[in-house]
């Protein structure tokens, strides 16, 4: 099993730009730390969806893994990430108040343009060394 202490880790689309900005936009606001990542493509993922029983094919955007807690997917997991940050970005917990079903179709309506929208890279974002330490693989 793979563990990172208490740290919550992000799984993402490596090769999608509204992505990687959005993991980029998590990293500017993670002030206290609590984030590890690792893109959808790479093995360390690939293990832990397979522990937890994720099916990759139903889930290609994002996942957020707490551990020895829960796994959250699609608008839950962004809401999840979004309330942590503190102060006002509490208040995305109203979203919550929207069905899941409705939340998720808007979500998943992004994510199947996602590419078309925002482009879509060749290969998954390599960190700087200065945020090397935040990505599992």
């Amino acid at each position: 099993m793979i563990t990172q202490g208490d740290k919550k880790i992000i799984l993402f689309d490596g090769v999608c730009n509204l992505c990687n900005g959005a993991i980029q936009f998590v990293i500017r606001h993670d002030k206290k730390n609590v984030y590890k990542f690792a893109a959808l493509q790479s093995d360390v993922a690939a293990l832990l969806l397979n522990e937890r029983g994720i099916d990759s094919s139903q889930i290609d955007s994002i996942i957020l893994i707490d551990p020895n807690i829960a796994f959250y997917t699609k608008s839950t997991a962004a809401l999840e990430i979004g309330k942590s940050f503190g102060g006002g970005w509490r208040l995305l917990g109203i979203f919550e108040w929207v069905p899941k079903p409705i939340r998720d179709w808007i979500y998943d309506f992004v994510a199947k343009n996602r590419y078309g929208w925002f482009g879509k890279q060749n290969e998954c974002m390599i960190p700087t060394p200065e945020l090397k330490a935040k990505f599992l693989d």
